[in-house]
């Protein structure tokens, strides 16, 4: 199973390098293996490259994506960010290491739900965020 064969994102915007396992509409579990050969840790910053916060949050959206188009319900459906809160980013994280990923669904409608996501890198939590998003039509 591979991220592509449920998001719509393609590279260079596609955050999620493996799925571990995904309950469909509830739970999904995944990794983002960063190579340092990432355009974006060149200008972030240079001489001390991190992965931007909010490419964390982007990240775990997607995988939360993952979780809620596995759900046939929602095939050919495409999850939207509706908000963000309560992000908070304790690590940084540089080229060469693994995110783990988790994110649990919340409220799943029809047309909308919640997410909570965690990544983290050996245990030690890098980014938690609360997201709430749209589900839209393709095409």
């Amino acid at each position: 199973m591979e991220p592509t064969d449920f998001l719509a994102h393609r590279p260079p915007f596609l955050f999620v390098s493996e799925i571990v396992s995904v309950e469909p509409g509830v739970a999904a579990t995944g990794r983002w293996r960063l190579t340092g050969e990432e355009d974006f840790f060149a200008g972030h910053f240079p001489g001390r490259p991190t992965l931007p916060g909010v490419l964390m949050v982007e990240s775990l959206a997607q995988l939360g994506g993952i979780a809620v188009l596995a759900d046939e319900r929602y095939a050919n459906k495409l999850p939207l960010f509706g908000g963000i809160d309560r992000a908070r980013f304790r690590r940084q994280v540089v080229p060469g290491e693994v995110l783990e990923l988790e994110v649990t669904v919340g409220r799943l409608s029809a047309r909308a739900g919640t997410g909570h996501g965690r990544a983290h890198v050996d245990g030690a939590t890098a980014c938690e965020v609360d997201f709430l998003f749209v589900i839209a039509d393709k095409g």
